[in-house]
């Protein structure tokens, strides 16, 4: 994937994750949130680190740009990614 990394730039992704899914994937949007399904399962922050590295993988970005602003107990989230544009990560996850 092209990096397309802009100072200043800030992208916020709404999602509804499922945790223990069999692959990590987007399975779709709900209106404007998408849905995240997620290999991993929500004990001891795990589903959250995968949320955080499939979103870093996604932008092209290391994961100290990617956090959780929004959610971090709740399986709604607003994920935000510093450094890249939001219709970039908009267009790579179809």
């Amino acid at each position: 994937m092209a990096k397309e990394i802009t100072s200043g730039t800030r992208a916020r992704i709404a999602v509804k994750v499922q945790p223990r899914a069999k692959v990590t994937r987007i399975a779709g949007r709900m209106g404007e949130m998408y849905r995240l399904q997620l290999a991993a399962p929500p004990v001891d922050g795990k589903a959250n680190e995968e949320c955080i590295a499939f979103f870093a993988d996604v932008a092209g970005v290391p994961k100290s740009r990617v956090r959780i602003v929004k959610g971090l107990t709740s399986r709604m989230k607003v994920v935000e990614i510093d450094g890249v544009a939001q219709g970039l990560v908009e267009s790579r996850l179809g």
